[in-house]
């Protein structure tokens, strides 16, 4: 996906996923290795409101993929615990 598509792909519904995502996406997706960032692609699939609630820790995504990028941003976006 070019840079253009991922930056309009991770604009969102909420201002709350855009104050994570698109810093995660100005400043840590580029280091990524190209599975994190297939991993990070197939996130933006997922509902705003899923997303919302892995960020914010209250469940984690079952899927291990999910789950591992999930973390990433996490860890990268001040969302720590």
């Amino acid at each position: 996906m070019d840079r253009n598509r991922l930056f309009w792909a991770s604009r969102r519904g909420m201002l709350e996923l855009d104050l994570v995502l698109l810093p995660f996406l100005d400043n840590v997706y580029e280091t990524l290795d190209e599975t994190d960032k297939q991993r990070y692609i197939k996130l933006l699939d997922e509902q705003d409101q899923d997303l919302f609630a892995w960020f914010l820790r209250r469940e984690d995504p079952a899927d291990p993929d999910l789950l591992r990028i999930v973390q990433i941003i996490r860890d990268n976006t001040g969302l720590q615990e």
